[in-house]
């Protein structure tokens, strides 16, 4: 992921929390919004609650690493913020990428196999 595929300013994120849908499973909520940008960007959040500053580091490099390996499946031109949920402390790379895989099927931005 480079620096501009990311969402990193706070009015940002409210624009995709305001305009955008909503779709979530147990481990992550994904915030999803069109936009006319040419390639996707992802904003992350992951609360204090989840862990320690380990942890939560940890989780966004899942969920990074996991984004770039979708990058050629994924619609493109849209912005998602994905929020980790408490459960997603506990998983490795593999099962995180596989409940992103989920939830983003249930939005309609992966293609169903």
């Amino acid at each position: 992921m480079n620096k501009h595929q990311r969402i990193k300013k706070d009015k940002e994120f409210q624009r995709v929390f305001k305009q955008g849908k909503s779709f979530a499973n147990r481990q992550f909520i994904v915030y999803m919004l069109k936009s006319d940008q040419p390639e996707l960007r992802i904003g992350l959040s992951v609360s204090k609650k989840v862990g320690n500053a380990v942890t939560r580091n940890r989780i966004k490099r899942y969920i990074r690493q996991a984004f770039l390996e979708m990058e050629d499946e994924l619609v493109p031109n849209a912005d998602y913020v994905i929020i980790a949920r408490q459960q997603a402390a506990t998983m490795d790379f593999h099962e995180s990428k596989k409940s992103l895989q989920h939830v983003l099927k249930i939005a309609r931005a992966l293609p169903k196999r």
